[in-house]
């Protein structure tokens, strides 16, 4: 019996061995194919790493050269702005309100209750003030060399155009405050208002082809015909008044203003004619004088009634004003 079981057992054991040496040899195959597949996904993930570690940081700072040719380094998307010039108005058009801004230039314009918070930098801008305010961009509308220096050790400093046209400078601004698309929309919106305005006003009994002339006294009793600034800019818009031969001229050369003497004004004068209050007392005399001339009663727009007059403050050449002088200007005309 024993000798009988031994051959069995021998084989049992034989087929044990069999059995172990190819779960060995699977296991290994396995641990060895595994690892080659690990080894490549290692190779994998180092050859192609992801998006988000080949991605470079986006730029916070980019070049930008002003109109008087200074290239600056300057944030892309400013935050603490300090403004000195006579656009404020822009900066309120497109939902920007700037830290520090020379408040005396507020005074009578449309926009001045919209200036919560924003400090007083004065007018000369005061250096002190504006170190201390910290801002990481100036935005100066003065033409001085050794202005632009002295602010320049402050913050990255750049001269505006603010006498430039509307749409010209609303695309600059909005460029420099990273606004692009939000001058656009506003420029577009006012397009629309503005010809709405004109539709009106044509409607309402304005002819095709009217002239108008802009006014205004300043003191040492200087009168003033206005161009290419101010109120002036929306009445001769594309679809308003024309300027008279003489006011051409000014435009042409373009000047904001000219000064004239009261002996030629009827070579101005068109068929309207728009009267600025002046600020000054001293300007302000000048202006009823002439106003009880006999040179002014004899002026054809005098003579039918087609003379308005305007707060100066309330025609500046700001996006805000210019808005708000849409309506303005047919409420002038209907009185």
């Amino acid at each position: 019996m024993n000798k009988a079981r031994q051959p069995f057992a021998i084989l049992c054991i034989i087929f044990l061995m069999s059995t172990l040496l190819l779960a060995c040899s699977s296991t290994k195959n396995d641990e060895g194919n595994a690892a080659a597949n690990t080894a490549a996904g290692n190779t994998a993930a180092t050859s192609a790493p992801t998006a988000e570690a080949t991605a470079e940081p986006a730029a916070t700072t980019r070049s930008y050269t002003d109109y008087k040719g200074h290239t600056v380094e300057i944030p892309v998307n400013p935050q603490r702005i300090i403004y000195s010039g006579e656009t404020y108005g822009d900066l309120i058009a497109l939902g920007v309100q700037a830290i520090g801004y020379p408040l005396s230039m507020a005074e009578g314009q449309v926009f001045k209750d919209k200036l919560t918070g924003v400090e007083d930098v004065g007018f000369p801008i005061n250096l002190e003030k504006t170190l201390e305010l910290q801002p990481d961009l100036i935005i100066y509308a003065g033409i001085e060399e050794a202005d632009f220096d002295a602010l320049s050790k402050i913050a990255p400093t750049i001269i505006f155009d603010t006498f430039a046209p509307l749409k010209e400078r609303m695309q600059e601004i909005g460029g420099i405050l990273g606004k692009t698309a939000e001058a656009e929309a506003w420029l577009a919106q006012y397009q629309t208002q503005e010809d709405a305005m004109w539709a009106q006003l044509k409607a309402s009994g304005m002819k095709e082809g009217e002239t108008a002339a802009v006014f205004t006294y300043y003191p040492g009793d200087r009168l003033f015909v206005m161009a290419t600034t101010g109120l002036s800019q929306v009445l001769y818009g594309e679809n308003g008044f024309k300027p008279t031969p003489a006011i051409q001229k000014v435009l042409d050369a373009d000047m904001g203003f000219q000064e004239i003497s009261m002996e030629v004004i009827r070579e101005y004068a068109g068929d309207r004619i728009f009267l600025l209050t002046p600020v000054a007392d001293e300007a302000k005399a000048s202006t009823d004088k002439l106003l009880e001339s006999a040179v002014w009663k004899s002026l054809p727009a005098v003579k039918n009634g087609y003379v308005y007059t305007q707060d100066i403050m309330k025609t500046s050449s700001d996006a805000a004003t210019r808005e708000w002088l849409l309506g303005e200007i047919p409420a002038m005309l209907n009185k």
